[in-house]
Formats: structure tokens, C-alpha cells, sequence
């Protein structure tokens, strides 16, 4: 079933891209990976384009994932997805949901899950879309290039794509959020301290 469903899609050409990123992005349990290797293999010089498309789609249906889960809750995803993903993903979010949209943008999860997920926990649509065009821009277009540049003996070598930009992605996200809070913390010491003053100098006037 798996695979007739991505010979369906592949006779569409990339329309069948287009149609698949976009469900991917909202409830298709199937990632549009599989979709953009099989179109790749028939015709590697259009990978880089694939690409486009695929990347396009699947950002003209992350706020369609999103506002399902902000009107339906979580009821959405139990019934479609499985409870390891999303309890897994509900982790990822109550962590740092700005991580969890980058990382869970090639991990094996479900990108349907975070996009769900970020509307059923009123995550801001535009931070989700934000995070989701670095993420999802990372995992289409290292698919592309790879294509592109290897032809079809990169077939073998993008099996294991998501695993090497989880390695090399995970410790520059880190990097991000250590220095984001540390900037935040800063920032927060000097508005404590600046309300110190004004509450001081309000005092002294008395």
C-alpha cells in the first residue's frame, strides 16, 4: 500500500510533489521524502526544482496543519498519528518549541505533528512559519542538491539524509538557543535594574 501510493503520486510528476509536501505538512502519515527521491531518480537535473516545489507546498500547508489542530485539538492527532510521536513531540515543545519545529523538520517524526501540535498549543503561527521555512528548506534542498550534483548514485546516500542534518543541525540549535537566552537573560537583568532606578528616583522626589 506504502508503495502504491508513491507510484500514484510519482505518475503525477510534480504535481504529485506538490500535492503530497502539502498533505505532509497537514495529516498524510507517508513524509514527501519518498516522493522526491522516486521524481529525483527519473530525472536528477530536476531535483534542484523539485525541490522548490515540494519546499513551497509544504509551507502553503503548515497553517493549514495548524488551524486544524487549533480547532480540534489533540483528539486530531490521536486518532491519526501514533502516541510515541506525539508524546514525543509534546516534549520537544514544552522544552523549547522553536528547537522542536527545527529539529522535528528532519527527524523521523511526522512534520504534521508539529504543525498540529503548534495549533493545539497556541504556539504563534508566525514563529511555526518562521522555523518550519529553515527546517523544511534544509531537508528538501540537501535532497535536491544531492541529486543534482550525484545523479542517481545518490539514491543510496540520502537514505540516511535526516540522520546527517540532525547531527550537524542539533549542536548550531543548541548553540542558538544557549545564546538566545543568554541575551534574553541580559536583556531582562537591565529592565529589572532600569525599574530599580525609576522605582529609586519616583523615592527620592517624594
Amino acid at each position: 500500500m506504502f508503495q502504491a501510493v508513491i507510484d500514484f503520486l510519482k505518475d503525477y510528476g510534480p504535481w504529485g510533489l506538490v500535492i503530497h509536501s502539502f498533505l505532509d505538512a497537514v495529516i498524510f502519515p507517508i513524509p514527501a521524502f519518498f516522493t522526491q527521491v522516486s521524481l529525483s531518480l527519473i530525472n536528477p537535473t530536476s531535483a534542484l526544482w523539485l525541490a522548490t516545489v515540494g519546499y513551497i507546498a509544504c509551507l502553503v500547508g503548515t497553517p493549514v496543519g495548524y488551524y486544524l489542530g487549533k480547532l480540534m485539538g489533540k483528539s486530531v492527532l490521536y486518532r491519526f498519528l501514533k502516541k510515541e510521536w506525539i508524546d514525543a513531540a509534546t516534549d520537544k515543545f514544552q522544552k523549547n518549541g522553536e528547537a522542536a519545529i527545527l529539529l522535528g523538520s528532519f527527524t523521523p517524526i511526522p512534520f504534521k505533528v508539529f504543525t498540529i501540535l503548534s495549533g493545539v498549543l497556541n504556539f504563534p503561527l508566525w514563529r511555526l512559519m518562521a522555523y518550519a521555512a529553515v527546517g523544511r528548506a534544509a531537508k528538501f534542498y540537501v535532497v535536491g542538491a544531492m541529486f543534482y550534483l550525484y545523479g542517481r548514485s545518490a539514491e543510496s546516500m540520502v537514505k540516511d539524509v535526516s540522520l546527517y542534518i540532525f547531527l550537524i543541525a542539533t549542536p548550531i540549535i543548541l548553540i542558538f538557543l544557549f545564546i538566545r537566552a543568554k541575551v534574553r537573560k541580559k536583556r531582562r537583568l537591565a529592565e529589572q535594574a532600569k525599574q530599580r532606578d525609576s522605582v529609586s528616583i519616583k523615592i527620592m522626589s517624594l
